[in-house]
């Protein structure tokens, strides 16, 4: 058994929170406090949240995170 770590970042916008919700009901569950910061260069806020799952496998650098 691994447990997956997954770090989802974009824009503070719908995309985002679709991006999120999308995981969650794939079986991924919210890791900590999401986070916001300012991107000077393009005048937007950007966002991140840390998302984690438990699979029954052995965890290998080559899987597809967001497959699982």
């Amino acid at each position: 058994m691994a447990t997956l770590y997954r770090l989802l970042t974009g824009e503070d916008d719908s995309a985002f929170c679709h991006k999120v919700s999308a995981a969650l009901a794939q079986g991924w569950v919210l890791h900590g406090a999401p986070a916001y910061a300012a991107d000077p260069t393009s005048g937007v806020m950007r966002c991140a949240q840390a998302v984690t799952k438990d699979i029954d496998a052995e965890y290998g650098p080559d899987m597809k995170l967001g497959q699982q």
